[in-house]
């Protein structure tokens, strides 16, 4: 593997900083605060690991101009580090870069149409009249239905699977094991047994969509399930069928969210996050994480529920407390009605 290495006065054209320090200084890579060596660049984004820089070794750091006051090593100086660090990141990839053509093992129907700048993968499939655009990358056993469509500049790992009728936009990248278009979970109940419903419709995917690994997205029951442009899906999500998720945002590892549920846009749902179906979430909300949504929010702000972590024994006790909070409710409410039955003494005092 061929070393990639920039000098600090490169990056710093690069990523608009201001450079304090040595310009030829050389990069080579990344690392954190406490592993990064004399030639690799490092940052400071958490307040946390500021006890980390002054015996870094780093070659330079991505920092603030307040937190490179008392720090006297090459630095490149930015009003949001960890933004910078995100771009600097793509210039030290290490991922291989896939060749245009298709694998002789690939399985292509005759009706698809793959652009001559696409990337076909080992043992792919790509069912009938299936359209894969330009300098999309499709990779080994992966599975494209039928008509379903993958837009320009897509990036699909291996054992991606898109079922028939999908439609994907432009730059998405969808990590290992995905599934999109499987079918909502559906049936009717007739007398104690479960009748299927037939999921007729698809999956809308915008642009600049990242899908984490092993991530679901079902396929409508009648209508399209959509994730809006720039969406961020982290791993292991379920998305049922016939979900709406706004534009830009931002879903952490291993949320829940059920059917014809719709998400707004600018929104955060942190890890574990649940929510029941048909309800909405309006823009602007974030959601900490193991957070059980039961109801629409039409509100931005930040929203939580369940119980913070405590030690053990504590947490007993508050378990046990919390079985008595309705009889202690029925007790209060008989003590306040009997107060409120008592004349105060002031008002008997003026009767007198």
């Amino acid at each position: 593997m061929n070393t990639v290495v920039y000098t600090l006065g490169e990056l710093a054209e690069q990523l608009g900083a201001t450079l304090r320090g040595d310009a030829a200084q050389p990069v080579s890579g990344l690392a954190t605060l406490q592993d990064a060596g004399p030639q690799q660049l490092s940052f400071l984004a958490n307040a946390q690991y500021r006890k980390f820089l002054e015996n870094s070794r780093a070659g330079a750091v991505l920092l603030t101009p307040k937190d490179a006051e008392d720090y006297s090593g090459n630095a490149l100086l930015i009003d949001n580090p960890y933004l910078a660090y995100a771009r600097v990141s793509h210039l030290f990839e290490t991922r291989p870069k896939a060749a245009s053509g298709i694998h002789p093992s690939a399985i292509i129907d005759p009706s698809a149409q793959v652009d001559p700048s696409a990337s076909i993968g080992a043992q792919v499939v790509i069912e009938a009249d299936a359209w894969i655009g330009a300098d999309v990358v499709i990779g080994a056993h992966s599975f494209i239905g039928a008509r379903s469509c993958v837009g320009a500049g897509g990036r699909l790992a291996s054992r991606v699977t898109l079922c028939h009728d999908v439609r994907i936009g432009e730059r998405v990248v969808i990590q290992p094991g995905a599934v999109i278009g499987g079918e909502g979970f559906g049936f009717a109940n007739e007398k104690g047994s479960w009748e299927k419903i037939a999921q007729l419709g698809g999956v809308r995917i915008g642009d600049d969509v990242e899908i984490g690994a092993n991530t679901t997205i079902d396929r409508g029951a009648l209508s399209d399930t959509i994730i809006g442009n720039g969406v961020k899906l982290d791993n292991q999500i379920m998305i049922a069928h016939n979900v709406q998720i706004g534009e830009n945002t931002a879903v952490a590892g291993c949320a829940g969210i059920s059917g014809s549920t719709k998400i707004g846009r600018n929104c955060m749902l942190a890890g574990g996050v649940g929510l029941v179906g048909h309800i909405e979430i309006c823009d602007n909300v974030f959601i900490t994480g193991m957070t059980m949504v039961t109801r629409s929010i039409t509100e931005p702000g930040s929203y939580s529920s369940g119980t913070a972590m405590q030690p053990a024994a504590e947490w007993r006790k508050s378990a046990a407390r919390i079985r008595h909070l309705d009889d202690m409710a029925r007790r209060l409410q008989q003590v306040e009605k009997r107060l409120a039955s008592v004349t105060p003494r002031g008002d008997a005092a003026s009767d007198a």
